[in-house]
């Protein structure tokens, strides 16, 4: 019996190794099991790229697919920051803001 993984947009655009992977081999990979699956993630992971994992389909799903290939947002909190509160986020905001008719300027 395979497992049927497909790959999501979101994990290709969060990976470059994913991106390539889709590139060579397309979208649905087949795998043993979902173990197998799991351990294709880990490497798709490793060496600094963004995270990616298996996430079972719902048992409602229609599609032919046991799982997703999908990605975890590890920087989201940074990337939904406005810019001042992103400056805040990675460690302080040291900036002073001036006015026009501030004689420092």
């Amino acid at each position: 019996m395979a497992y049927v993984v497909e790959i999501k947009p979101s994990a290709r655009k969060r990976n470059a190794d994913v991106g390539r992977a889709v590139n060579r081999e397309g979208t649905t990979r087949r795998f043993e099991s979902r173990r197998a699956a799991e351990a294709w993630a880990d490497e798709l992971t490793g060496g600094g790229c963004d995270n990616v994992w298996i996430k079972a389909a719902h048992p409602a799903d229609q599609s032919a697919v046991d799982g997703y290939l999908v990605s975890r947002n590890a920087r989201g909190e940074l990337e939904r920051a406005y810019d001042k509160r992103r400056r805040r986020l990675r460690g302080g905001d040291r900036s002073r803001q001036q006015g026009l008719d501030d004689p420092d300027v």
